[in-house]
């Protein structure tokens, strides 16, 4: 399990999270607490780091920042993977970056994986031949998703196992690069191999909310992602880097997909989106709560913004005012 960060007589917290599932608030939370501790805030959306990608994730518009200063966003083209281990890398650097500021580092998001891999980071990866790589990727991304799990059955089972319930393209195809290329399954090397680094302790805050009432909101969201200009965006990406591109492997662009090859209606591609998102932000909400280990501050959601703000900011004040008394 992810620890949130020792508040209470372990590591002080370098950094404060807000986590919760898809369309539940922390956008607009974040910048409304960020405003308020003067922090900075690290995406922690395993979609918004491709540039390209901005309707269909949601990504909040440089008006919507309010001129809060934020990373992780636009980091590399869709046709690129950007593993939770990268991120966890770039995330590190960025929060000693904004702590030598004398600002609060802050990460807003609702993907598990990337928390995990900056509270408890992942081995140590094997040095890869990167011609051998680039072949391999080639290879890999004209096959289907069942047929990368079932070759990656007879190299790495418990890898397959896990991955066989969802976890995405991008793990699938992880998972058979490690085997294929080191000759020893990722499972192992998860098991024998050391951390990268050291893990940063977050002090996390985590938003839940209904599931009806966030189902509504997900349903929601789509439509206005249509009149935003989803399907523009859609059809250019795929124009410009193919259906196959890691980044667009995402809920609201592959189920739009079949609807440009003329194969799906446009209702029943949005209809197949909103229902996809739906079952992913249960995923997440149940990872958020058997994931996440004490201590970490669980907060209702359906409480106005303004409440949840004061109790983040009371609560990272609080830590700050522990720290300081530890040190004297």
């Amino acid at each position: 399990m992810i620890g949130g960060g020792g508040r209470e007589g372990g590591t002080p917290p370098e950094a404060l999270a807000i986590v919760g599932p898809t369309a539940s608030g922390k956008t607009a939370l974040s910048i409304e607490v960020a405003r308020r501790l003067g922090g900075e805030i690290i995406s922690m959306d395993s979609r918004s780091v491709y540039r390209g990608m901005d309707v269909g994730t949601a990504k909040p518009t440089p008006e919507e920042r309010g001129g809060i200063p934020h990373h992780g966003i636009d980091l590399v083209e869709p046709s690129e993977r950007f593993s939770a281990g990268r991120w966890a890398r770039y995330a590190r650097e960025t929060i000693a970056a904004i702590r030598a500021r004398g600002a609060v580092p802050m990460l807003v998001g609702g993907s598990g994986f990337f928390l995990r891999a900056l509270t408890a980071p992942i081995f140590r990866e094997p040095e890869l031949d990167p011609g051998r790589r680039a072949e391999l990727a080639r290879e890999l991304e004209g096959m289907t998703d069942e047929a990368l799990l079932a070759r990656l059955e007879p190299l790495d089972p418990e890898a397959a196992e896990r991955l066989r319930g969802g976890g995405g393209r991008q793990r699938l195809m992880r998972a058979l690069e490690v085997a294929l290329l080191t000759g020893r399954p990722l499972s192992w090397w998860h098991r024998n191999a050391p951390p990268e680094a050291p893990p940063v302790p977050v002090l996390a805050f985590v938003l839940e909310v209904p599931r009806e009432r966030l189902y509504a909101a997900v349903d929601a969201r789509v439509g206005e992602m249509v009149r935003a200009g989803l399907l523009e965006e859609v059809r250019g990406l795929v124009e410009r880097y193919g259906e196959q591109a890691p980044g667009l492997n995402a809920h609201a662009y592959i189920e739009l997909f079949p609807y440009f090859r003329g194969e799906r209606t446009l209702d029943e591609a949005l209809d197949l989106a909103r229902a996809n998102t739906r079952a992913y932000t249960k995923r997440q909400q149940t990872w958020n709560r058997t994931q996440l280990s004490e201590p970490v501050v669980r907060l209702d959601a359906t409480r106005p913004r303004s409440e949840l703000a004061d109790e983040i900011v009371a609560a990272w004040e609080q830590h700050l005012t522990q720290r300081r008394g530890g040190a004297d």
